[in-house]
Formats: C-alpha cells, structure tokens, sequence
C-alpha cells in the first residue's frame, strides 16, 4: 500500500507540477499521503525486530545516499544540498536512517542522557533539510517508544503530523499544509497491523531497490513531460 500510493503521488508531481488547487489531483495526493506514516512504522517496527542494528542503519544510509540523486534528479532539486533553499533537499531516506541512529543511541543505557539529548538536536538539525524534515526521525522514534500501545502511536502520528502541517500553512503554503492533515487516513490501516511477519520475505529488498529505481523514472517523465526543471515548489 505504501508502494502504490507513494508511486501515485510522485507521478501526480510530474503530470501536474507544483501544488494545483485541482480536485482530481488534490485527490491524488491525499492518497499519497498514505505513505509516510506507514514509512514511519516501518521504521519503529524494524530497529525492533533486527537482529544486528548496525546492518540494519547501515543498509539505511547506503539507500539513503543512493537515493539522494534519484530524489533530485526526480523532482529537479540540484544534487548539491541547500543550492535552493533549506527545505526538500533529499529524500525522506535520510530522515528515516538518522531516526534509526536516534532509537539505536536512546536504548543504549550506557550513553548519559545528556548526551542523548544532544544527539536528538543534533540529529533533528541534521535531518532537517529532506522530504519530511524532523519529522520523519522525531515521529519513528515516538513509535517506537511506544510499541504495543496503538492509541499512543496514533497520537504521534497526529501530533506530529499536525506540526509539519502547520509549518507548512503558516510559512511556506497553505494548500500544502492542509494536504498533510490527510495522512491521518493512515491510522485505521495501521491498526490492522497484527505483528506478524508477510510471508514473502523478499518484500524487503524489494522496497529498498524500488525507491530509488521508481524516482528515476520519475525524473525521465520530468524530462520528457517538462524539460529540465523543477517539478516540486
């Protein structure tokens, strides 16, 4: 489900630049708005279930990085970071790895919490520039804080939510900021999730390989549809 509504709201930004007050692609995005918190949970529910956290963060970083050039070439954001601004410089994958390192610090009981806290500064700044900002390390990592207490992970995703929702429509664009409120749709498909395991194991790699791979035909559409320019405000 993240998959299908995720590759309808980034070719939604190719056929239809920009953030259109059009009902039939506001209705794309809201359905792309499914994405992100499952992401999120996804998250949560992985630096649980790994056996070897270094693996698992370091596998993050490594799509991560891969899927900084096909986020930009995507979207038409130049590869150098803050060439146009401070916001959506790179993909949500940077954000949902530094959430894993933020979880991996905060279960250490060795690491003083003054160094925790630090850390979470630190990692808020630094994740700051992607697809989601903050949020989408701050938000995995209320999730997993409280695992088997859906209602609690329900108010993260509201809460936090609700924060990016109101950047957005105070300060940079209020239709967009009204979009995001959609995501809460993602919470009675949440609570489905009955913690076992899919039986095709294979989904996996199948989601790491297909993000990077689904934005670069998002950036051949781009080209083809619109030349080489910038497709997301």
């Amino acid at each position: 489900m993240a998959i299908i509504a995720m590759t309808i709201d980034h070719l939604t930004w190719a056929f239809f630049p920009g953030t259109q007050a059009v009902w039939y692609v506001f209705t794309l995005h809201i359905i792309g708005r499914l994405t992100a918190p499952i992401m999120w949970f996804f998250i949560a529910e992985g630096c649980h279930y790994t056996h070897n956290m270094k693996k698992y963060v370091g596998r993050l970083f490594f799509f991560a990085l891969l899927s900084h050039f096909a986020y930009d070439f995507a979207f038409g954001i130049p590869f150098l970071p803050f060439s146009t601004g401070a916001f959506n410089q790179t993909s949500v994958m940077w954000s949902l790895a530094w959430a894993a390192v933020l979880i991996w610090i905060c279960g250490e009981d060795q690491i003083p919490q003054w160094v925790k806290i630090i850390s979470i500064v630190a990692i808020c700044l630094i994740s700051f520039p992607s697809d989601w900002s903050t949020i989408a390390v701050m938000c995995p990592f209320f999730l997993y804080a409280h695992r088997e207490n859906f209602k609690l992970q329900a108010r993260d995703i509201v809460i936090w939510t609700f924060v990016y929702a109101a950047v957005y429509f105070l300060f940079l664009d209020k239709l967009y900021g009204v979009l995001q409120m959609f995501t809460f749709l993602t919470i009675p498909i949440l609570a489905r999730y009955n913690g076992e395991r899919g039986t095709w194991k294979g989904m996996k790699w199948f989601f790491y390989i297909y993000y990077p791979a689904h934005l670069v035909v998002i950036g051949i559409i781009r080209i083809l549809l619109h030349g080489n320019v910038s497709i997301i405000f």
